[in-house]
């Protein structure tokens, strides 16, 4: 009688662990794909092309939405 407690026990056991198995405690979010350098090049804008950042322009120069070749001088 005591081997049915046992394999009681184990079967219950087993029955949590892979219940448990695909619970995440936190929400994952997906992650965001990253640009190879080869497509992160052909992808920057040219000089006179809109842009919202510096990451975006060839110069890495945006200045009123607009990729520029330099910086303006005082």
């Amino acid at each position: 009688m005591h081997w049915w407690k046992v394999m009681a026990a184990l079967l219950l056991c087993s029955l949590l662990l892979s219940q448990s198995h695909g619970v995440s405690l936190s929400p994952r979010q997906p992650r965001q794909r990253r640009m190879t350098p080869f497509w992160r090049g052909v992808s920057l804008r040219p000089i006179g092309a809109s842009c919202r950042d510096n990451s975006e322009c060839l110069t890495m120069l945006c200045r009123k939405n607009r990729c520029l070749l330099s910086t303006a001088s005082a």
